[in-house]
């Protein structure tokens, strides 16, 4: 049952029971065809030829829809055995196979999030020279900082230094931490929207240095896996970390559930949910505290899903958006779109089909 790119214990592992668990959700979570372009680059720049590594992974010579998270791990993992560098070739040095699996055992007995972050940037700095990343805490805000002497990478590069540490972590949490601010050193590229997209978050680029920020509360989370859990988790890489552990399980999972399945102007009260869910309103509210939530940032969360998928993928007016997610008022939704994704509506829209044209 297992398929093996390389050799058990690498990041290049594969366990075909997994892929079939999570194919339904990755196919959610699709790649566009200008992050795989950036993938495929990384075997360009080291003279590789793409066309027979994209045959074996049964894709088109030129890869012109988006792929499943699935696929796109698989991608990893062929390009990672290739160049014997599990991150595309983006640092300052070669991150080579096997260096994830050793990057999990370091952190897996960490009492914190706080001691297993600082121990996995600690790792990845040992490993990839630069960018050099730490963790620093500011206004109630936990930012990890990387920085570069010489002039910036590019933002494919933060971006997949993002998806290793963010995911990693997750998992260990055993649920996703929200981001709240992603900022690129690079400039802004044509796939901005693409970036929006993946983290939530708002986000600008052309800044003094790369920085990705969470509330630093989650800091206390106590590490919740062991041995056998990673034996697990490293079947599924890199591919179950791509799907950033949105719905993962919970509480506030069973809240999301609920609430998708009306529509916001619909939404009762908070009384009614936990009543429709059979406990208190204060037993409620307790839960969702224990897993960093809350119900009305799982409606934000929500609204803002559908808020980018009706302006990416509608005429509707931002008008008729507003009042479709329950605002009383446009500008509510305005400064709301604002807060979430760094650009107002109309700016995210015209960007995002922007990058859908190219």
């Amino acid at each position: 049952m297992t398929k093996s790119i390389h050799s058990s214990g690498h990041f290049c592992h594969y366990d075909v029971r997994v892929e079939t668990r999570i194919m339904a959700e990755t196919e959610r979570h699709m790649i566009s065809t200008g992050f795989v372009e950036e993938a495929l680059d990384s075997l360009r720049r080291a003279g590789r030829p793409t066309e027979l590594l994209l045959s074996r992974l049964g894709l088109p010579p030129v890869v012109d829809q988006p792929v499943s998270s699935q696929t796109f791990g698989r991608l990893w993992l062929a390009i990672a055995e290739e160049l014997n560098d599990e991150c595309f070739g983006l640092g300052e040095r070669a991150m080579p196979r096997g260096s994830f699996t050793l990057l999990c055992h370091c952190v897996l007995h960490a009492p914190t999030l706080d001691r297993a972050l600082r121990r996995a940037l600690r790792f990845l700095n040992v490993v990839l020279g630069e960018p050099t990343g730490r963790l620093v805490t500011r206004d109630g805000t936990a930012v990890i900082e990387l920085c570069d002497t010489g002039k910036p990478r590019s933002a494919f590069a933060y971006r997949s230094y993002w998806i290793i540490l963010h995911g990693l972590t997750c998992w260990l949490v055993g649920r996703r931490i929200p981001i709240r601010l992603v900022d690129f050193r690079c400039s802004e590229p044509k796939l901005s929207a693409d970036h929006r997209l993946f983290f939530g978050a708002p986000i600008r680029f052309s800044q003094p240095v790369s920085r990705l920020g969470f509330d630093a509360s989650l800091l206390a989370l106590p590490i919740a896996r062991n041995e056998q859990a990673l034996r697990q988790f490293l079947r599924g890489a890199p591919a179950n970390i791509l799907i950033r552990y949105r719905y993962d399980a919970g509480t506030a999972a069973a809240v999301r559930r609920r609430l998708s399945q009306t529509g916001p102007v619909d939404w009762g009260s908070f009384a009614d949910l936990a009543r429709d869910m059979r406990m208190s309103s204060s037993t409620l509210r307790h839960r969702l505290h224990d897993e960093g939530q809350s119900y009305a940032g799982i409606k934000d969360d929500i609204r803002r899903d559908l808020a980018r998928d009706l302006l990416i993928n509608t005429p509707q007016t931002v008008s008729d958006i507003a009042a479709g997610l329950g605002y009383s008022e446009p500008s509510a939704f305005y400064r709301a779109f604002k807060k979430w994704m760094g650009l107002s509506p109309e700016a995210f829209r015209k960007s995002a089909r922007s990058d859908l044209s190219v």
